[in-house]
């Protein structure tokens, strides 16, 4: 059985999220698993000295859980298929097929253990005033506080991607303000090539 794990990380509301399911309907053997599914209690997640909610780090994510689910995708993809309901179970396998999974999240390359199973790597990149205003526009349980973007959100996104430019390599930076059919031409071409090596078909 051929595997391939596709990581698709980058900052909050960047557009991991579309891309990832985007990919995810032209791969019909592909699942997504999404960190932001693995968030601790609200009563768990350390304030900072400004009252800020410490969201944006690891310690904030069950990520032992998210492994677990990766592992069980690992040992058995197309059991995983069928138990989360994300392809048709009458699909026709052939020895040669590829299982794709898909990790979606702004610090997927951050936790060691997860970054060093993936075979592909992406990472979504908007600036800073796009990001704060698309922010503005989403509702979060809890809700933003006044300046939490600025405070909180901005500081360690920029903290944790200085940290995997030193410490991750083969990552491919996507322009996010580009159009989803650009973004999405580019990942699946590369993707693409990715699954016909597994297969063992040589490029055109």
């Amino acid at each position: 059985m051929k595997t391939l794990i596709v990581g698709v990380g980058g900052m909050t509301n960047g557009g991991k999220s579309t891309l990832s399911k985007t990919l995810q309907e032209k791969i019909p053997t592909s699942c997504i698993i999404a960190q932001d599914s693995f968030f601790k209690d609200d009563s768990v997640v350390p304030v900072d000295d400004n009252g800020f909610k410490q969201y944006d780090t690891l310690d904030a994510l069950h990520m032992d859980a998210m492994m677990s689910r990766v592992d069980a995708w690992r040992r058995d993809p197309q059991a995983f298929l069928r138990e989360t309901g994300q392809t048709a179970e009458r699909m026709t396998l052939s020895a040669d097929h590829v299982f794709v999974l898909i990790v979606e999240g702004f610090l997927i390359f951050n936790h060691r253990p997860l970054n060093e199973l993936m075979d592909k790597r992406y990472f979504m990149e908007i600036p800073y005033d796009i990001c704060k205003d698309r922010r503005s526009l989403r509702v979060y349980k809890p809700p933003d506080p006044p300046g939490y973007f600025d405070g909180h959100v901005w500081p360690m996104y920029l903290k944790n991607r200085q940290k995997i430019e030193h410490t991750v390599v083969g990552i491919v930076f996507l322009d996010g303000m580009k159009s989803k059919e650009e973004l999405m031409a580019v990942v699946f071409q590369d993707v693409s090539q990715e699954i016909n090596m597994l297969r063992g078909e040589l490029p055109d």
